[in-house]
């Protein structure tokens, strides 16, 4: 009897193995790892490398192999996940070079290195590294619950975006978006995001503590509602509008506080805040470029 062929998914699986190495092993690449290992590649499938024995030694236990220096490891892991400081990239990535090879995929998760810089840094004068995909996640990844905007230069492949895919989908939602200044808008809406949202709690907690709740009392209801508000926002078929509009009686409590808002610029505050933060990613890629 003749042997069975293998099917294009066996055959993607078996081209395709998801090898990867952690340059920097703190808060996000943990993240990632967590949401990877033992689900999607076995530990034995994962390298990382950072200056720091601490650092390394929850990853060693899990099983994963590790370096406080870049070794040749690094050119059986198809994928490198760059997950260092933004001010001290362009040296890391001087130090890998000499490991990379053709097969070698390159992710950024730092902010303000453009996909061109690194490009630059990992090629040859005039001739640019090309397989690099540069991304923004947020710090939800840490349980799960991320947002992360990816852009792929023009070396990366269909198949390279579905195992990156395959990684930032372990920790949430991601979109793809068009080029570097795309990266800066998600930089300024999903990856500084959170912190929006934690300083409007913050206001709302101190406010009603102020009108005399119980602090925790007042954390508990805040954070339920924003919770439960942005689970509706995801589930509902209609649009934010139509949302805000059911919960706004004409003359009540609700319309009183949104007259506020609107009365200081509650839109133009935020609009100012993500422009602020959009502006200063673009000056950074400058700095570091």
């Amino acid at each position: 009897m003749l042997p069975r062929c293998p099917s294009k998914r066996t055959i993607f699986a078996m081209n395709h193995e998801l090898t990867i190495a952690f340059i920097g092993g703190g808060n996000m690449a943990s993240a990632l790892g967590s949401g990877l290992i033992g689900k999607r590649c076995g530990a034995h499938d994962v390298h990382v490398i950072d200056v720091n024995d601490s650092a390394l030694r929850s990853w060693a236990e899990q099983g994963c192999s590790t370096a406080t220096e870049p070794d040749a490891t690094l050119s059986t892991r198809r994928i490198w996940v760059l997950a260092v400081k933004p001010q001290l990239m362009k040296e890391v990535v001087a130090s890998l070079k000499s490991f990379l090879t053709a097969e070698t995929l390159v992710v950024s998760i730092a902010a303000g290195i453009s996909a061109e810089s690194l490009g630059q840094w990992l090629g040859e004068p005039g001739q640019p590294y090309t397989r690099v995909v540069r991304c923004m996640p947020n710090t939800p990844a840490l349980i799960a619950a991320g947002a992360t905007g990816l852009m792929a230069a023009p070396g990366v492949t269909d198949a390279d975006k579905a195992q990156v895919e395959t990684l930032f989908k372990a920790v949430g939602e991601i979109v793809w978006v068009a080029d570097d200044a795309a990266i800066d808008v998600v930089t300024s809406l999903s990856g500084s995001g959170p912190a929006y949202v934690f300083l409007f709690l913050e206001a709302m907690i101190a406010t009603a503590v102020e009108q005399g709740m119980d602090p925790a009392q007042a954390r508990r209801l805040a954070l339920a509602t924003v919770t439960g508000a942005t689970q509706l926002a995801a589930l509902s078929p209609e649009d934010l509008a139509t949302l805000r509009e059911r919960v706004t009686s004409k003359g009540g409590t609700t319309a009183a506080a949104l007259d506020t808002f609107r009365e200081r610029d509650f839109t133009g505050t935020v609009r100012a805040a993500m422009l602020a933060a959009a502006g200063r990613a673009a000056e950074l890629s400058r700095e570091f470029s």
